[in-house]
């Protein structure tokens, strides 16, 4: 009976209509418009994908095809992001894909997303981080500027590396941006991702003109499977959406807008990477420099002022990922602490700004410290798996509402039901099998430290045990 009853609570499933409602008593302020929300999608997807990724991608793995490998990381994206956009809609609260799981496979599922985007969501921040200081170093360079070597790389990175000071620096001061409140954090965010969306349409309109096509032969030249491989990793680089669907809470009418913001975000963003790759591999794809693409591509052909306005315009893009994924952790820890899996301590906001100081202060210093310490490579490793999961569980739990509960009011309905959310689910598992035996390990572990924590913890003190207890008249636990 212990062993039912054990299995009934980890199936456990928050009601829909419960999180519409919103009874709880720590609640975020909703401020965001629809292109603020935009904004914040489009800064969480471009950034290092273009800056740092596109070149690394195009000189190691598809060479010119890096087109193909943005082309194919979209589709799958795309797919999850309609799934994304109808639970948007439907449930306009923080979390994303912890909260969706929640509702609908259940209490572990939902634990085991929340718990995985904890690390994801953390360590994103952190390799973006890292990213910036390849362009940061550039830049320095071409100003005659000469740092010590202590402060420039994590160990092991280069002569007399100890940390990525920089890197450290950027996650603490997007900690403060986010503590001062979700209204004035979001319109620095808005007019930065204007100014980075310039900078890409700039590179863009100049780069045209010193395409040679000749350098697109061979368009394949690590053949189809280089362009395969290219994709899961580029993958990296297309769902910043995720992050901003976290933020639902603090949409002004999050159950219009979400679903626009999402869809949005993702097709500018897709567009920009595509004319963006091609410009970049009009250059011969192993003359690219892996960590600052775009800046060493202009200064090759003359341009160095340009250079030195994407390298600004690079650190500017790539802090506003950093933002986007700050954001979604700190929610996503926020909604778990507020639903009784974590500590209500952490769910604690600021009593006049209205947002969680206590756990996004949390996030800053830990990915600082990853960023400080741990060569990119390393860090990296520890993001794409959680996010392609996390698709998986968003695109079968629509599938599953789609059919268990289809009187729900929609505002927005992902097409082509069941197959688009399939694709989804199909495209996301098969991008994981890329990823190499280490990352698996790393993932592991992290989860069977969640279900230690979620068995220990969790289980007996989540809200819906609780009432779950009172209705039974039995004691919690």
């Amino acid at each position: 009976m212990a062993g039912l009853r054990a299995g009934q609570g980890v199936l456990r499933r928050k009601p829909i209509e419960q999180i519409q409602e919103g009874a709880a008593s720590e609640q975020l302020t909703r401020t965001l418009g629809l292109w603020q929300l935009t904004a914040i999608g489009v800064g969480g997807i471009i950034g290092a994908g273009i800056f740092a990724l596109a070149g690394a991608v195009a000189h190691d793995r598809a060479g010119p095809a890096v087109v193909v490998s943005f082309l194919i990381a979209g589709v799958a994206s795309a797919a999850a992001a309609f799934s994304y956009a109808e639970f948007a809609g439907l449930i306009p609260k923080a979390g994303s894909a912890y909260t969706y799981g929640y509702a609908v496979l259940g209490e572990l599922a939902g634990w085991f997303i929340g718990w995985d985007l904890l690390l994801e969501y953390t360590a994103i921040v952190a390799v973006v981080a890292i990213g910036i200081s390849g362009y940061f170093g550039f830049l320095l360079g071409q100003l005659g500027l000469d740092l010590p070597a202590w402060m420039l790389g994590a160990p092991g990175t280069g002569p007399g590396h100890q940390v990525d000071l920089f890197a450290m620096i950027l996650c603490l001061f997007t900690a403060y941006l986010l503590t001062l409140g979700i209204r004035n954090a979001a319109r620095f965010e808005t007019v930065v991702v204007v100014l980075k969306v310039l900078v890409v349409l700039l590179v863009i309109a100049v780069g045209f003109f010193h395409i040679d096509t000749a350098n697109y032969n061979p368009f394949f030249p690590f053949g189809v499977s280089g362009a395969f491989t290219g994709a899961a990793t580029v993958f990296f680089a297309v769902f910043g959406y995720d992050a901003m669907s976290t933020a639902a809470e603090e949409s002004k009418d999050a159950q219009r807008h979400m679903p626009k913001a999402i869809i949005y975000s993702l097709a500018i963003s897709m567009v920009l990477y595509v004319l963006a790759c091609l410009v970049l591999t009009g250059k011969n794809y192993t003359e690219i420099d892996p960590e600052s693409g775009f800046s060493t591509a202009f200064k090759a052909v003359g341009l160095e002022g340009l250079a030195n306005v994407i390298a600004i315009g690079a650190i500017i893009g790539i802090l506003t990922v950093m933002f986007t994924f700050m954001l979604g952790v700190t929610r996503v820890w926020f909604s778990m602490s507020r639903d009784g899996l974590l500590p209500h301590w952490f769910a604690k906001t600021h009593p006049t700004r209205h947002v969680p100081v206590r756990v996004t202060w949390i996030v800053g210093v830990g990915s600082a410290l990853i960023a400080g310490f741990l060569p990119i490579g390393e860090a990296a490793e520890l993001t794409n798996i959680g996010i392609l999961l996390a698709f998986v569980v968003v695109c079968v739990a629509v599938i599953v509402l789609r059919y268990k509960q289809p009187e729900l009011p929609r505002t927005f309905r992902c097409p082509g039901m069941p197959f688009v959310p399939a694709i989804g689910v199909v495209f996301s598992l098969w991008l994981i099998t890329f990823l190499d035996w280490q990352t698996w390990v790393r993932f592991g572990v992290w989860l069977v430290i969640g279900l230690i924590i979620y068995f220990a913890y969790s289980y007996r003190n989540s809200n819906l045990s609780k009432e779950q207890a009172a209705r039974s008249g039995e004691p919690n636990g």
